[in-house]
């Protein structure tokens, strides 16, 4: 889906009320890096979370970076914007997982695009999602369960309405 985003369409507003497809691009990413790090032991490191400019190329470099740490470092991570405790390694790939299910979606959004993701990538994210406490800041406020598809339910519990936008 990212790789369908052109230099023009940067400043395309998303489902995130406070970012522009840009500011979204470059929170992605750095959350890549960021994981990346903290699997790798060094989450701790500030520098790891500091967003940079929007750029698919480097997009697409922090996701391999992302990959490539989870599959080989096992031990817990430390997630400084989440807690000041390590986090159990399955947890913190969870987190990561509704992270880019949930801006996934604010991409194509924002880009007119359809979004489809396999059924058991939506069972996992699901109980995740339906986990992350009311008032945390980590996504908007939850809206009504539209008792629709499970997809339906985790952006809806995380924020994002899925009527027409406009």
């Amino acid at each position: 889906m990212v790789a369908r985003i052109s230099p023009s369409d940067l400043a395309l507003a998303t489902p995130c009320a406070e970012w522009d497809l840009g500011a979204l691009l470059a929170h992605m990413t750095v959350q890549h890096r960021g994981f990346a790090a903290a699997a790798a032991g060094r989450g701790g490191d500030p520098e790891v979370w500091r967003a940079g400019t929007p750029s698919v190329d480097a997009y697409l470099r922090s996701a391999d970076e992302v990959i490539a740490a989870f599959a080989a470092h096992d031990n817990d991570f430390l997630l400084p914007e989440i807690t000041a405790r390590p986090v159990p390694r399955r947890m913190a790939i969870g987190f990561h997982l509704v992270d880019y299910v949930v801006h996934g979606w604010d991409v194509a959004t924002a880009l007119g695009l359809g979004y489809d993701l396999p059924t058991e990538v939506l069972a996992a994210a699901l109980p995740i999602a339906e986990a992350v406490p009311e008032g945390s800041t980590a996504f908007a406020a939850p809206l009504p369960d539209p008792g629709g598809s499970t997809f339906d339910r985790i952006l809806t519990r995380l924020g994002r309405s899925v009527g027409p936008r406009g």
